[in-house]
């Protein structure tokens, strides 16, 4: 398995991690994570305050992820007329770490780090309490968006959004309870 295809970690019932290795420069990554335009070509777009305290609106509408997809009855809503999150920067340290709420019980943290011509990424998603239920769910999107922001970021053809969550969210949902303590 390659590097950017490798599972991400569970660290108990309430955070997974993921890691990446990007085509750099760290700049042109940083523009991917905060630029709304850049950022609804492989999750959501949407305005941001760069900095702590500031507020964030994502517009997540995955037909523009995957336009020729039908996509799974229970994510109908998801993929045709998107949902809109909103929330808070908690960190803001241009272009290596990126912090906001991302529901009204769990965290994400991008860290940003150059490695030569490469830019290492590492996403944490972390509850804010006892658990995320939905972690699995969480996990398979973020691996899945992640792969697209590799194809975008290489210039290669787009994964097809739908089928690479479903499949991976199975994997997850197996890989989950070895982590659970």
């Amino acid at each position: 398995m390659k590097a950017n295809d490798q599972y991400g970690t569970f660290n108990g019932p309430a955070e997974v991690r993921l890691v990446r290795t990007l085509p750099g420069p760290i700049e042109r990554v940083w523009a991917y994570l905060t630029d709304p335009e850049k950022r609804a070509r492989w999750f959501g777009g949407g305005p941001m305050e760069l900095k702590a305290g500031g507020k964030y609106t994502l517009h997540m509408k995955h037909k523009n992820l995957s336009p020729d997809e039908t996509p799974p009855e229970a994510y109908q809503k998801v993929h045709d007329e998107g949902v809109e999150f909103t929330g808070q920067v908690l960190r803001c340290e241009p272009p290596r770490v990126l912090s906001y709420t991302f529901d009204d019980n769990s965290d994400v943290t991008f860290e940003l780090t150059p490695q030569g011509k490469e830019v290492v990424l590492v996403l944490t998603h972390r509850s804010r309490g006892d658990d995320i239920p939905y972690l699995t769910g969480y996990a398979s999107g973020w691996h899945t968006h992640f792969a697209l922001l590799i194809a975008l970021l290489e210039g290669t053809p787009l994964p097809l959004f739908w089928a690479t969550h479903h499949r991976l969210k199975a994997e997850y949902e197996k890989l989950r309870p070895a982590a659970a303590p």
